[in-house]
This record gives C-alpha cells, sequence and structure tokens, in this order.
C-alpha cells in the first residue's frame, strides 16, 4: 500500500506532533503533507522524513506568524495533491481533516480536536490580549469557518479521535461517529529519580487556554516553587504577574525536561487539553499529576494510582490539591506501571492492526 500522511502544521512541537513522528516511525517512506513547517523546529526523529509544504511556506514571515494567514489555510489544503495514494492518514486538529482525496484513497483522520479556536472561540479567546472589535470580527469569520469545518468533515472515510471527549465532540460538530485510540507516550525516554526536589512542575506552550495563570496564583499565595518549560504568546503576561518563586525556563531540550519530570513533587495539569500527554510522560519518570477534571485527563487519570483532580479552576481548589498531593503516600512503581499502559510500542500495534481492517472495511464498501 502507497501511504501519506498529513498534518496540520508542523511549527511548533507539541503532543500532536509527537503522534506524527510516531506515524512516520511506522510508515517512514510515506512523505508528511502540510502547510507549512519550521525546519530548525523540528525533533530529530523528523529531520530525515520527506516533508511537503503548501505553497503557504513561500509567504515571507509565516514560519513566526503561521496564525496571522488564518483564511489562507483552506485554500492551502485544497492544492495539496494525493493522486496515487492508497491510504492517507490526517492528524488534524485544525484543517488538515478537510484535504481533497481521490475516491479511491481511503482517509482516516485522527482527530485530535475539532479546531478548538473555532468551536470553542469564546474560550480560546477569552484572555487574550486582542481589541474588542478585533475579537467581534474574528468571531463572524470563525461562524463562516465551523460551516467549511462541518460541510468538510464528510471527506474522511474513518475518524478515530484521541480519547473520549474527542469522540463526543466530533459527534456533537460532525455527525459522526469515531472510534478512540489513545495517543503513544515513548516510555522508554523516562526514569525515575531516588531524589525528589522541592519543585512543582509545568511543560506546556503559553497559550491562554491553558490556564497557566491559574497555576501562576496558586504558588504566588502558597509561595511553593514553580518551575514552567515553555513558551508562547501568553509568556509575557504570566511573568509579568508571577512572583519570585515561579521560575519561567522557556523551551529545553528533551533530556532536560525529562530529568525535571523525574524529580518534581508533582506536575501541574490546569488546563482542559483534548488529551494531554505530558502528564502520562511525568508518570513515566515516577510522578503524580495534579489535573482539572475536565477533558482528556478523565481518560488518563485514576485518582490516588496516578494523580488527584481538581473540580473547579479556581485557585482554592487547585491549593486544596497541593495540599491532597503532598501527604498522600505515592507508589513511584505503581504510577510509571499506568504510563506504561499508554506506550508507543502497544500504540503502534493497535493503529497498524486498525488502519488495515478500516481499509479492507473500505475496499468492501463496508
Amino acid at each position: 500500500m502507497k501511504i501519506a500522511i498529513a498534518h496540520d502544521y508542523l511549527i511548533q512541537m507539541g503532543g500532536a506532533e509527537r503522534v506524527v513522528e510516531v506515524f512516520h516511525h511506522m510508515y517512514p517512506d510515506a512523505p508528511i503533507f502540510t502547510t507549512v513547517f519550521n525546519g530548525s523546529r523540528l525533533t530529530d526523529n523528523l529531520k530525515d522524513a520527506d516533508i511537503r509544504a503548501s505553497w503557504l511556506q513561500k509567504i515571507p514571515g509565516v514560519k513566526t506568524n503561521f496564525k496571522g494567514v488564518l483564511p489562507l489555510y483552506p485554500m492551502a489544503i485544497r492544492d495539496l495533491d494525493f493522486r496515487g495514494y492508497d491510504i492517507v492518514l490526517s492528524s488534524s486538529s485544525a484543517f488538515m481533516k478537510s484535504i481533497q482525496v481521490p475516491e479511491s484513497t481511503f482517509h482516516l483522520c485522527y482527530c485530535h480536536t475539532p479546531m478548538r479556536f473555532a468551536w470553542d472561540y469564546d474560550t480560546y479567546m477569552e484572555r487574550q490580549s486582542n481589541s474588542g472589535l478585533f475579537k467581534r470580527l474574528l468571531k463572524v469569520y470563525m461562524q463562516r469557518l465551523k460551516s467549511w469545518d462541518q460541510r468538510t468533515s464528510k471527506n474522511v472515510n474513518q475518524f478515530v479521535a484521541n480519547s473520549s471527549v474527542v469522540k463526543k465532540r466530533i459527534q456533537n460538530y460532525y455527525h459522526r461517529d469515531a472510534d478512540v485510540i489513545f495517543p503513544p507516550i515513548n516510555t522508554a525516554r523516562f526514569t525515575s529519580s531516588s531524589s525528589i526536589g522541592d519543585y512543582y512542575l509545568i511543560v506546556s506552550r503559553l497559550v491562554s487556554y491553558k490556564r497557566i495563570d491559574l497555576a501562576v496564583e496558586a504558588f504566588n499565595r502558597n509561595g511553593l516553587k514553580l518551575y514552567i518549560v515553555g513558551d508562547g504568546p501568553d509568556r509575557k503576561r504570566l511573568e509579568g504577574m508571577a512572583k519570585d518563586n515561579v521560575s519561567f525556563l522557556g523551551r529545553l531540550e528533551d533530556g532536560e525536561v525529562t530529568g525535571l519530570m523525574s524529580q518534581c513533587r508533582a506536575f501541574i495539569f490546569p488546563g482542559e487539553e483534548d488529551f494531554g500527554i505530558t502528564p502520562l510522560e511525568a508518570n513515566a519518570a515516577g510522578r503524580p499529576v495534579i489535573a482539572y477534571q475536565a477533558g482528556g485527563a478523565l481518560d488518563t487519570i485514576v485518582p490516588y494510582v496516578n494523580g488527584v483532580f481538581f473540580q473547579n479552576q479556581e485557585v482554592d481548589d487547585l491549593l486544596k490539591a497541593i495540599h491532597e498531593v503532598e501527604s498522600y503516600p505515592w507508589d513511584i512503581g505503581q504510577i510509571m506501571g499506568h504510563a506504561r499502559k499508554f506506550d508507543e510500542q502497544a500504540f503502534m500495534v493497535q493503529f497498524k492492526q486498525y488502519v488495515e481492517q478500516a481499509y479492507i472495511n473500505f475496499l468492501k464498501g463496508g
């Protein structure tokens, strides 16, 4: 079978891009189609990939302002050529699920979420610093984008959701069914540590909807150390509100992140995510997670096995959960064992079998 991989954009390396890395490992000869990519940001696992970008790649400044060309993405993906492929695997949280493929080509979409910035616009934008007029105009455009997104969901032959909450969104927004296959975790990267530090940890893109501000406010109040790894448009605002016990470390190499995970007192996960790979990575290093009780965390956090929940996105609730973590006798082996259930080796076996069976059903017209 001749296979192609398609992904929204390869500009920042997050959880969705980790999935693309695994797809590339599974199908190393498959080209990766994308709208735009930044070669300096690619992980080592994607350096040898055959990456084919759309004409957006030629626009000056697009690599640093890829959100600024938002209206152009539907046109850019329309021009991608998938003729000659038996299977196209799209990895999408935005536009790539809407690609057009020949009728004889099977399109399976691994959906990280229907585009959050359109379907949950108010939550996505509520802490953005843009003017009120800009937000109102953008909201009008998002209504059109939602209609386009819903209409082009018919371009997908089979949806696979990365979590139970995403499965529900696919049903609600696209009126389509989806099977759930959880994303892969490279647990081999992580080892536990015999010495635990005096800090808590966040590893995240710094964007407003991830609610890093909630954690900053909580640690401003309790005075404990919080290390925040990552960068993004919300960093300046967050730094402006943080006290001296909250440290912003920027982007770090994978090895530095794994070291920090193995020695943190706990990993903080304050936002509602579609799935959330980083909490399971912290688990793979033997550390418990404090997570907001919503989204993908409902699939991965088992209270008092690998972490605790806080119910409301309020400072008092988070502070209470931090106290719970401090007072509970965590079993490091149990935490690591839980993470291994999501290991990428198991994912590759399951996903490859799923793709092959789905393709057979497609050929049979099922």
